[in-house]
């Protein structure tokens, strides 16, 4: 059972507020009132007129349907060039029937065997935006603040994403399903996209409406060419004001919209009960049946309900060094069912990151967008209890094996140009244990190129006291607030920006990632940048610099930083940056000031087989275990590689070495490889290596530890996706530990597997 007790009084005007604000969202949804479109007509909208025939995608624009479309062109690029002229021409095609909205992307090129493309799983990003692609997005509430966002690359491969206007936030997390083909002619590339109008979300209206159209193409060769169908005025940050306006799709209809997804998942684990002897024993035997459902209940509300379900990710996460950090990791959320409506429940404040929801029974989620109204609400029950314990020093964290009952609840309103105001609440609540959170929050469009964000937060907490003991934490109930505002001023050759923040030490947010607390921190920096023309060798330079100044509410300096950089882009897609930064350190009452930092990096495409990454920082630190500073150095190297259209190959290696006059504290190295090959659009076969060698001098440690400590992780994945709902998974995933010590020999252990899992998943999507 969810408790929520918010008996302190500043809860009351937060409590107010939502009631309000619920109220003022319920009542036009109940009453499935026609959104206002809010954006101005200016200029003028474009036609788009009915699809005069059926159109099958096949990459071939041959039907009559093609001929009587609404056809634009790419004419402008927006980088490296300022509006120039396009140095390939492009040509696109809209159109649209009662059950689909269709693009098609003519797409010349002046040498055909030049064009990027490659094979690849859908939304593998950072290999996507290395191909030839052509995008769009489409503004179907006309609001100004979110877009639905598709890439293609000449071979077909997809990409789709969220991008909201009010967080900036592109977020390829986003799945929807779609049909799309491309095909390499003599003359270029050609790709044809149908959008199911049962997938998205737009004005339920019986006449025509108006749509904000974006349409780019990137064009990488020595630059990456980005074009796009409007000019972009860089002094000016709302990227949806500035898109095209088409005007039609009178009498569309989104359909039943209801997509049924029944999963089947097991596996079998393995273990070493006596490690590092013994055999293997079986640890887990688990087959499950689940199912998740996506009902779009009217053009303003979705519903995503799922029990006993699978949000078990298959992708594994990436390879991070953990030694000589104080505050927990952020792990990237992958699960469809939390990120529908995911930029809703974004706030300054990370209030709400869902993989806090570790193992759940169940879920249900409705989300929706109704004029200026927008929010939603989730409930799940999770069979575990993840805990991170926030201070100023430093972070920790615990599992607790209890079930857990999570509630998030926002709304959010839009005002004016651009601006949007919200509130947002969260509970999680076990049988001892309880936090919830609430606030208000806002974005301000002060000018073209200026903008104001806030929020404001106040949590309730309680827990277990074994755990609190155990953890350092408060007995009993506790609070705390937590406050943000900043201001950004972005325009075309001058940035800067100021920020202040407040967290109290009693303030959690349990449902988020909020790592530190206690901490009250203003912070600024300055940006100049420097546009190359036609003849420079550069792109762009950006010069500038950073200060931040931290104390903890007692008053005390905790941090102290002054950052100065400078970087280029240039030929062969080139990035390089250098920066320099001095800080002061504050660590558990010492004080450790000048410590001076030097970094580097650098980003080369030399062409389709791949690129090349090196990041190198070299200075002075703290030795958080021991409390003393420390010289490091840091190597970050990384290769991807591509052989012909299916084959990928990705490597990384981060080296950390810590020394003291003493001697070398730490030396640590992490590597990882992936290599995939795609056999076809739809499936692939990937096998992942992670490997970390930690050396410590345990002389030179005040708390006991191993002097070598080896870990490995290996997973092998067969992926078939007819579409992102719709995989066949089969895997197989182990570990292996090895200490060493020379101080006690006979309790080494040299590299040992410690368990292994076969595991398959099979999901289905009905759409209806």
């Amino acid at each position: 059972m969810i408790r929520c007790h918010f008996a302190r009084w500043r809860f009351l005007p937060v409590l107010l507020s939502f009631l309000f604000s619920v109220s003022v969202l319920v009542g036009p949804l109940m009453a499935q009132e026609s959104p206002v479109q809010t954006a101005a007509e200016s200029p003028e909208p474009l036609p788009i007129s009915r699809a005069s025939s059926s159109i099958e995608v096949d990459g071939v624009l041959d039907e009559p349907a093609w001929a009587n479309a609404l056809k634009m062109t790419i004419g402008y690029e927006w980088f490296p060039g300022d509006n120039a002229e396009p140095p390939v021409a492009t040509d696109v095609f809209l159109t649209y029937d009662d059950d689909a909205f269709y693009v098609g992307f003519v797409a010349y090129d002046p040498d055909p065997s030049a064009i990027r493309a490659h094979l690849m799983d859908r939304d593998t990003i950072g290999t996507f935006v290395q191909d030839d692609h052509v995008t769009f997005m489409i503004d179907t509430f006309n609001d100004e603040r979110r877009a639905f966002q598709f890439r293609i690359n000449p071979l077909g491969v997809q990409a789709d994403a969220l991008f909201s206007q009010v967080e900036f936030i592109e977020d390829f997390s986003w799945d929807v399903i779609w049909d799309s083909a491309g095909r390499i002619t003599t003359e270029g590339y050609v790709v044809e996209v149908a959008l199911p109008l049962d997938q998205i979300r737009f004005p339920e209206t019986e006449g025509p409406q108006t749509w904000g159209v974006e349409l780019g193409r990137s064009y990488p060769r020595d630059r990456r060419h980005r074009m796009s169908a409007n000019p972009r005025d860089r002094d000016r940050t709302c990227l949806l004001c500035q898109v095209d306006k088409v005007r039609g799709f009178e009498g569309i209809e989104p359909g039943r919209n209801l997509e049924v997804t029944p999963t089947v998942t097991g596996l079998v684990a393995e273990a070493r009960p006596g490690f590092p002897g013994g055999d293997f024993e079986t640890e887990e035997e688990d087959g499950e049946v689940g199912v998740s459902m996506r009902w779009g209940i009217t053009q303003a509300l979705t519903l995503n309900a799922a029990y006993n379900p699978d949000f078990s990710q298959v992708e594994a996460d990436a390879a991070q060094l953990n030694v000589n950090e104080r505050f927990a990791l952020f792990f990237e959320e992958k699960r469809p069912f939390f990120l529908e409506g995911v930029d809703f429940f974004a706030t300054p404040i990370n209030a709400v990151f869902t993989r806090t929801v570790v193992d759940p029974e169940f879920g249900l989620k409705l989300t929706g967008k109704q004029g200026a109204n927008a929010g939603g609400a989730f409930v799940t029950r999770d069979e575990v209890n993840s805990l991170v314990f926030p201070s100023n020093q430093g972070s920790r964290q615990t599992l607790t094996r209890e079930a857990v009952d999570g509630a998030v609840a926002r709304y959010r309103r839009d005002i004016g140009q651009g601006g949007a105001v919200g509130v947002l609440l969260t509970s999680r609540s076990a049988d001892e244990y309880e936090n919830q959170v609430a606030g208000i929050d806002g974005f301000l469009r002060l000018g073209q190129v200026d903008e104001l964000r806030f929020q404001y937060l106040a949590s309730e907490s309680r827990y277990a006291d074994d755990v609190a003991l155990s953890f350092g934490q408060p007995l009993g109930d506790f609070n705390g607030d937590a406050f943000e505002v900043s201001y950004a001023h972005n325009a075309r050759n001058w940035a800067w920006n100021a920020k202040y923040e407040d967290l109290e030490p009693g303030f959690r947010a349990d449902f988020g990632f909020v790592p530190r607390v206690d901490l009250r921190q203003l912070s600024g920096g300055v940006q100049r940048t420097v546009w190359g023309g036609e003849d420079d060798a550069y792109d762009q330079l950006n010069f500038g610099g950073s200060w931040v100044r931290a104390e903890d509410h007692e008053g005390d300096l905790t941090d102290r930083e002054i950052d100065i950089f400078a970087n280029f882009r240039g030929p062969l897609q080139s990035f390089v940056e250098v920066a320099t930064s001095e800080r002061t350190r504050v660590v558990r009452g010492v004080r450790h000031d000048g410590l001076q930092l030097y970094e580097a990096v650098g980003q080369f495409q030399p062409g389709a087989i791949g690129k090349v990454v090196l990041f190198v920082a070299d200075g002075e630190t703290v030795d958080f275990s021991n409390n003393r500073p420390a010289d490091m150095t840091i190597w970050n190297p990384q290769l991807e590689m591509k052989l012909g259209r299916h084959f990928n190959a990705q490597l990384s290696h981060v080296q950390q070495t810590l020394d003291a006059p003493e001697g070398e504290i730490l030396d640590v190295g992490l590597s990882e490889l992936k290599v995939v090959w795609n056999f076809s659009l739809r499936s692939f076969l990937r096998a992942i290596v992670q490997y970390q060698n930690l050396d410590r001098n345990p002389e030179l440690f005040v708390v006991p530890v191993e002097e070598k400590v080896e870990t490995l992780f290996t997973q092998l994945l067969f992926s078939y996706k007819l579409n992102p709902q719709t995989v066949l998974f089969l895997g197989y995933s182990d570990n292996s530990l090895g200490v060493e010590d020379s101080r006690f020999p006979l309790q080494s252990v040299s590299l040992t597997q410690t368990d292994r899992t076969l595991f398959f998943k099979l999901g289905y999507a009905f759409t209806f």
